[in-house]
């Protein structure tokens, strides 16, 4: 599921204003691989994606109440964090902190992305440590909802930072993907197979809204 289908299927039509829609990489560490510099992937992934980069955030109204909402986009090179999405989430929760709105995030990422460098790592930091500062001084609400994929940086950092957790049916959670492991410690790691059911993310996060209420006041 794209990040636009999540977005239509989860706030109530016409209610959904995005945020940083003109926020692009400038390919900071000027990456270049001979068969495709990342320029040139960059724009080709928005042209097929009709997106500017891996996360879309913004504002809506879920039953009627007002949202802030960061949605991450797997086709987007495998919705890996970069300077670009680092800033648009860390501008996302100070817009729902001065609000005074409920956070959701729905995390697909493949982590943080190499092309980056070190300013993609970063992102874990700045992201984390402005949800930690905004949760614990603001009393800002946060719901992380883990799809599928939901690996690397992310695990490691906002994607488990929510007030609450909600991981989607049969959603592929990790920090680190079978195969690096077994490349790492030279072993064969059992296949394990956990699943979490919910009836309705949708339905879930309305009926929760009462905690949003008791953070508030």
């Amino acid at each position: 599921m794209t990040s636009s289908d999540r977005i239509k299927s989860s706030v109530d039509l016409g209610t959904w204003e995005p945020l940083d829609e003109d926020m692009v990489s400038m390919d900071p560490m000027k990456f270049h691989l001979q068969e495709e510099p990342y320029k040139d992937r960059i724009d080709f992934n928005q042209r097929t994606t009709r997106l500017t980069d891996a996360v879309q955030t913004g504002i809506g109204r879920l039953n009627c109440i007002p949202v802030a909402i960061g949605v991450m986009d797997f086709q987007f090179i495998g919705g890996s964090m970069g300077s670009v999405v680092g800033e648009k989430i860390t501008h996302l929760i100070e817009h729902a902190t001065n609000k005074f709105l409920p956070l959701i995030l729905v995390c697909a990422s493949g982590g943080a992305r190499m092309q980056e460098g070190s300013l993609s790592l970063m992102q874990m930091a700045k992201i984390s440590f402005a949800l930690y500062y905004y949760q614990s001084n603001n009393k800002l609400f946060c719901v992380s909802i883990l799809s599928s994929p939901t690996t690397g940086g992310v695990t490691a950092s906002f994607g488990m930072f929510g007030d609450i957790i909600i991981a989607e049916s049969n959603a592929y959670v990790t920090f680190t993907g079978k195969r690096v492991i077994e490349q790492t410690l030279n072993k064969t790691i059992p296949r394990v197979h956990k699943r979490l059911n919910i009836y309705s993310i949708r339905a879930y996060l309305i009926q929760s809204y009462h905690i949003i209420l008791y953070k508030a006041f």
